[in-house]
């Protein structure tokens, strides 16, 4: 195990492929390979989402090839939903990134999302602190574009970029108690769209209203239109970040957040609760506060 770390610090690909694998399967050692993991402040943790068509896939597939032309290392990791017959990823970012999938400096991973309601994959925040640890310069996160529900990848990512289409116009007042209170940057792709430049009025409107102004800028990525904005847009978030620490620790204690509630939800088996509660059921004058204090400690 010590060795194959030692791989994936320097850059290794073949080490990072594997090391995930472990963690993913939670392999004999995979616990050690994480605490062995040094801290890194370098990478910069880009978390793309917003409501399924916006683009978001190829806005992520313009970023990579203008990182590229600037020398970067990208890495990518592109939450699908789950297959309803295997739970794998149906791997349908990594067809529309097939372009760079054997360039050295790209490292992309399809996970499958395995029904979690927030957009992500269970493991997302042990493989993006994997793929940190390789050395990547920026690793973007897409997600599987479920709506209001995706918004645990604030918890995760140091940027996040909401992308929306001129057509969502409508639907602001509701996107407004979700995806639009994380956004660190609102993106309006297929902007060259008819309403485009109402939307970005009013969205700029809505962004200058909250506690910390946001960026809204507008792409067209089938073009690459407004790509590089956004990506000047993401370096200066991060160099705001850096004047901010405390955002680091509440980056920190998010994700300390998660991991526990899914450390102690392993003592718990579904389908054993619905056995037990299907029992209780039977003997009559079921209270569900009752049965949770009587079994679990808990009401």
């Amino acid at each position: 195990m010590r060795s194959l770390l030692t791989a994936l610090l320097q850059g290794s690909t073949r080490a990072l492929a594997r090391c995930i694998t472990l963690v993913e399967n939670e392999a004999s050692g995979y616990e050690a390979l994480l605490t062995d993991l040094p801290p890194n402040d370098h990478t910069r943790v880009i978390g793309i989402t917003g409501p399924p068509g916006a683009g978001k896939s190829t806005l992520v597939n313009g970023l990579i090839e203008l990182l590229l032309e600037q020398g970067k290392k990208v890495g990518i990791i592109a939450v699908d939903p789950s297959s309803p017959f295997n739970y794998g990823a149906l791997l349908g970012d990594r067809v529309r990134m097939a372009q760079h999938f054997n360039n050295d400096h790209v490292f992309i991973r399809s996970m499958a999302s395995r029904g979690a309601l927030g957009g992500l994959s269970p493991r997302i925040i042990e493989v993006s602190d994997l793929m940190k640890a390789a050395g990547f310069d920026y690793l973007f996160i897409e997600t599987v574009g479920v709506g209001q529900s995706e918004v645990e990848i604030a918890g995760i990512a140091t940027t996040t970029v909401v992308v929306v289409v001129p057509e969502a116009g409508d639907e602001i007042q509701t996107m407004k108690a979700g995806l639009m209170e994380i956004a660190d940057i609102f993106v309006v792709n297929k902007a060259d769209r008819d309403n485009a430049d109402a939307f970005v009025k009013n969205l700029r409107i809505l962004a200058h209203s909250r506690v910390q102004e946001t960026a809204v800028l507008k792409t067209v990525a089938t073009t690459n239109e407004g790509l590089r904005e956004l990506i000047q847009a993401i370096d200066q978030h991060q160099l705001q970040l850096t004047q901010h620490p405390e955002k680091h620790a509440q980056l920190l204690t998010e994700k300390a957040w998660q991991l526990l509630q899914r450390q102690r939800m392993r003592a718990f088996n579904r389908q054993e609760l619905y056995q037990q509660i299907k029992t209780a059921l039977q003997q009559g004058d079921f209270n569900l506060y009752r049965f949770l204090q009587s079994r679990y400690g808990a009401a």
